[in-house]
């Protein structure tokens, strides 16, 4: 069944991920100081592009760095006061767009998109202008640069590929070790019949869980420290609240902990338990939304993604690491890593229970 099945699973799972093909829309922020009919019609031109998204239009900067985070926005387009009237005058006003460079495929995506809306509204108004004025059709198309456009790189200034990829791919690996390590845990003890000797020691339930975590944690903590040396030595600057996102990590590693133990107590062969877990890690990296965007998959596979502790943690790094933010904005991914912790926990602890329950019995 695996070696047929998992096949098939990640053949329909991949090809729903991937089968829009392209990103559409890319949530931006227009930040419209000059409220004019030339800069409604900049914001009607991004409205009608596919690619591209206008998640809010602000009319001043305030706060700008905390709504651009909230929204998830790719770009940021300020359109300057005075700008109708500066390209009126030929006074050569100056459109400047902030690109968030943490997802070097969205960004790309995004930055593309404006620089096209941009670029036609550009040739639009300087021939229709030139038109008016009387020049002639022929060299209409040699003069048409009414403003100039500024794109700035904001995060991963120089879009790197490493600083974009190395985060999600260690941490992917922390949580299949954990899920994998985790699998043998309770499994071991059904399948080498001691877990009677297990019960007699650590009476309650919740001891025989923690024996079985705790350890754990102590290493996941020396891999976190370990992945913070790897970023001084390959030069790599996430050094961004540092304690908040280990904070984060401890949560992670307890909800990643919890289903491990789940399924070992569920499925009392050490292969089968690991099997199973191998199958949801697998493609977790992918539908983390990490690198291919969550909002281009289709409904029923975001679901499967929400329920992997991976997509809310990485989530959170981007935020926190990457961007950062604030420890605030990433309560919604912290949140849902508890919850996913407690349901796995509340189960294991059932299903723990049940277990000691019949092997008293028997004795």
């Amino acid at each position: 069944m695996l070696f047929i099945g998992a096949p098939i699973l990640y053949g329909v799972l991949l090809g729903y991920v991937y089968g829009k093909g392209k990103v559409t829309d890319l949530p931006i922020i227009v930040v419209d100081q000059d409220r004019t009919e030339m800069s409604a019609k900049v914001i009607q031109m991004f409205e009608d592009n596919e690619v591209i998204n206008i998640a809010t239009v602000l009319y001043d900067q305030n706060n700008l760095s905390d709504i651009a985070i909230e929204k998830e926005a790719n770009c940021v387009i300020i359109i300057p006061k005075g700008f109708q009237k500066m390209v009126f005058t030929k006074k050569y006003p100056e459109i400047i767009t902030i690109v968030n460079t943490a997802n070097v495929l969205t960004a790309n995506y995004a930055s593309s998109a404006v620089l096209l809306c941009l670029g036609t509204l550009k040739a639009g108004v300087q021939l229709e202008t030139l038109r008016k004025q009387g020049t002639p059709e022929k060299l209409l198309e040699t003069q048409y640069e009414p403003f100039k456009t500024t794109f700035l790189k904001k995060y991963n200034r120089s879009t790197n590929y490493m600083y974009f990829l190395w985060p999600g791919v260690l941490a992917t690996v922390l949580q299949q070790v954990l899920l994998l390590a985790l699998a043998l845990s309770f499994a071991s003890e059904f399948e080498n019949n001691t877990f009677k000797d297990l019960v007699d020691k650590c009476p309650s339930v919740v001891k025989m869980m923690a024996v079985k975590i705790i350890p754990y944690m102590i290493m996941s903590f020396g891999i976190w420290l370990l992945y913070w040396a790897f970023a001084t030595w390959f030069r790599i600057p996430f050094f961004n609240n540092l304690g908040t996102l280990t904070f984060v990590a401890g949560i992670f590693v307890l909800s990643v902990s919890f289903i491990g133990i789940l399924v070992s107590i569920l499925i009392p062969n050490q292969l089968k338990a690991t099997e199973v877990l191998m199958v949801i890690a697998t493609p977790s990296f992918i539908l983390s939304g990490f690198t291919w965007p969550l909002s281009q998959m289709p409904v029923w596979v975001q679901s499967i993604a929400n329920v992997i502790p991976l997509t809310h943690f990485l989530k959170a790094f981007r935020i926190l690491s990457v961007e950062n933010g604030k420890l605030y904005q990433t309560y919604g991914s912290i949140w849902n890593m508890i919850i996913i912790g407690i349901v796995c926990a509340l189960l294991s602890y059932l299903a723990l229970y049940f277990k000691k329950r019949t092997i008293l019995k028997n004795a």
